[in-house]
């Protein structure tokens, strides 16, 4: 028979209990319905018995209002979310973030059975048009919010999901393709490497965004990659994993740090065949890097990394996008000047993100190539459609220059 644990007065303490010994003081742990561990204190055990009565009422009054259908957006989210298991953490910590800053304090606070499809519609419009937010990031907000709607559905507590269709109306109206991605041309593409590699600033980058470029990688594949991972003989590049930067909670304080985690999707595990810009680009780094020393970083227990800073850590997405834009703003105003100088039209760099690469490799291979499982296989997309976006948009323009190249070449008009 297991001991009772008893306090300093000899008197037996409850399931949860504890008191601590460095001030006396009486712990109650219990876990919320988001799954989390929280705790609460009192000097005086009794008044700690009452506020874990009062606890656990409140909980069993908010399964009662769920049941009555009079929760909160928030109350079935949180409940939503402590389901899904099967979530991967960078996945889950991210649905969280998401719903927490754009939803939690405003329209979660909303009764779920009174909410409408018209009210879904305004608040999605209210981020489009108030927050200037992306079509892409609506897209997430919807994806942790359509499901939650859903539940409510299935446990009978509202009859329709009122988000049904919202997404599909927005995509309708004028002006909300601003969310869509695209890539570089081919003249603005040869601008940004050129003048990196010209650039007694900015020269170090070249490697990695040679690399970023030739291989179509995700950002988080392409600073997880390893010399391990790389096959210079055969000239082969294996994507089995990628690292990820995220926020995590310590001590009450949010920390960032990286963490090693599969590709995004199961499609993303591949292998890719290495073109001589590529093959030159590792080939420079892995000469400067036996010379002046290798990446020392470790991330759970994987090291080897190829790509790193001037401070000898693997890159920081965030700072690869800080980089990208002092780039292309210093090509920019610097092209202005020299374009003036020699009478022509100066080639600008629009503003872009790594992720634009990714974009922008995808588009020079539909340009090049027509087998669309070929394409999907090299950029590790799950999903054929993905594939299809791009080459419908690559070939929508390539219809518009073979026409003007007819018209140019028959001269008849």
């Amino acid at each position: 028979m297991a001991k009772s644990r008893k306090d300093n007065k000899g008197r037996v303490l409850r399931k949860g209990e504890t008191q601590r010994s460095c001030d006396g003081k009486y712990v109650y742990t219990y876990v919320d319905p988001e799954g989390k561990r929280r705790s609460i204190y009192s000097k005086d055990i009794m008044e700690l018995r009452e506020r874990e009565v009062k606890l656990m009422k409140d909980q069993l009054d908010g399964l009662d209002a769920y049941a009555a259908g009079t929760s909160t957006i928030n109350f079935v989210f949180d409940r939503y979310i402590s389901t899904k298991a099967e979530l991967r953490e960078t996945t889950m910590r991210n649905y969280k973030y998401m719903y927490d800053r754009f939803i939690r304090g405003g329209f979660g606070k909303k009764k779920i059975a009174a909410v409408k499809y018209s009210d879904v519609l305004q608040f999605y419009q209210h981020l489009l048009k108030e927050k200037e937010m992306q079509i892409n990031t609506l897209e997430t907000i919807h994806t942790v919010l359509h499901p939650t709607f859903q539940l409510a559905v299935r446990d009978n507590i509202i009859r329709v999901n009122p988000s049904d269709g919202v997404m599909t109306q927005i995509k309708k109206q004028p002006g909300k393709n601003h969310g869509v991605r695209h890539a570089l041309t081919v003249e603005q593409q040869r601008a940004f490497i050129r003048y990196i590699d010209e650039s007694p600033t900015f020269y170090h980058w070249a490697s990695f965004f040679k690399f970023l470029l030739g291989t179509g990688c995700r950002i988080g594949e392409a600073i997880g990659i390893r010399w391990e991972d790389i096959d210079l003989e055969k000239r082969t590049i294996s994507i089995n994993h990628s690292v990820v930067y995220y926020s995590r909670e310590f001590k009450e304080h949010p920390i960032c740090s990286f963490a090693v985690s599969l590709p995004k999707t199961e499609a993303g595990i591949r292998t890719i065949p290495m073109m001589d810009t590529v093959y030159d680009a590792l080939q420079m780094e892995l000469d400067d890097q036996k010379e002046h020393g290798f990446n020392e970083t470790v991330i759970d227990g994987m090291k080897g990394f190829i790509f790193m800073n001037r401070f000898g850590n693997i890159h920081n997405p965030q700072a690869v996008n800080r980089a990208i834009k002092r780039i292309y703003e210093a090509h920019n105003a610097e092209e202005v000047v020299k374009a003036a100088k020699q009478h022509r039209e100066p080639v600008i760099i629009p503003h872009f993100s790594c992720h634009h690469l990714r974009h922008t490799f995808c588009s020079r291979f539909c340009e090049n190539e027509t087998n669309l499982k070929v394409i999907q296989s090299i950029m590790g997309h799950a999903n054929i459609e993905t594939t299809m976006d791009i080459y419908a948009e690559v070939t929508d323009t390539k219809k518009q220059e073979a026409i003007q190249n007819l018209a140019h070449n028959l001269d008849v008009f």
